[in-house]
């Protein structure tokens, strides 16, 4: 996963991965933390996944509302919640993030990518 992720972002992003295998039907789950330049708040995120392209934001801890592999199971959505400061630096922040890895992954990614060459994006 980090070396993906370089491959396509490039070599100077930073990437800690963890990976939790659990026996699911189908999907990837990943905690995610991302240090911005820029302080930013939970709220701030929030507000900019819920305006983005094939980003689902379940995120309300407290009525249990989260993403879970189940919601995301063949599905084109990215699914996003658990969405917090991260304390450890600055100006951090933590993501739980869900997708079907078939669908999303793979295939519906390399549709995606290709309709976005096509279009100049």
């Amino acid at each position: 996963m980090m070396n993906e992720t370089k491959k396509i972002m490039g070599e100077n992003i930073r990437v800690t991965a963890t990976c939790v295998r659990i026996p699911v039907t189908g999907g990837h789950s990943e905690s995610i933390n991302i240090e911005f330049e820029k302080k930013c708040s939970p709220e701030e995120v929030r507000e900019v996944l819920r305006s983005a392209p094939g980003i689902v934001v379940q995120d309300d801890p407290k009525n249990n509302v989260y993403p879970m592999p189940l919601s995301a199971f063949e599905k084109d959505e990215v699914f996003v919640g658990r969405i917090r400061k991260d304390e450890t630096v600055k100006s951090g922040i933590n993501l739980w993030i869900v997708a079907d890895n078939v669908r999303k992954g793979a295939a519906t990614n390399a549709v995606q990518i290709m309709e976005a060459l096509a279009l100049g994006k």
